[in-house]
């Protein structure tokens, strides 16, 4: 089924729906509108998000936990309160050193996200 292509003023987490993306992880489609999208993606420790490219944008916001992140040629360990900005297009991964949670902004919105 496919989504509307923008949500409402206000999004509650308990009323939306999680979707399993790898062993360990699963994620969380919040707000979102044609250009612009936000996601919460929650990791078991030793989980992994893959390196992958896309032509969208985006900033992660590391809301809990710790993450060894991969951007481009470059990786760091970033904690709560931490963020990383991945160009449209540039690789980018994160493996989760402990059980923690991403919020990912996106500029397009992921539209394959919501097929």
């Amino acid at each position: 089924m496919t989504r509307t292509t923008e949500t409402g003023a206000f999004v509650r987490s308990a009323e939306t729906a999680w979707q399993q993306m790898a062993p360990g992880v699963q994620r969380q489609i919040l707000g979102y509108g044609p250009d612009l999208m936000m996601v919460r993606v929650e990791f078991e420790a030793g989980a992994i998000g893959a390196v992958h490219h896309h032509p969208h944008r985006q900033v992660t916001y590391v809301a809990a936990g710790a993450f060894e992140v991969t951007v481009g040629d470059e990786s760091e360990t970033l904690g709560a309160g931490d963020c990383f900005f991945a160009r449209a297009d540039v690789p980018h991964g994160v493996r989760a050193l402990e059980a923690g949670t991403l919020v990912d902004v996106f500029t397009p919105a992921r539209a394959d996200f919501l097929a």
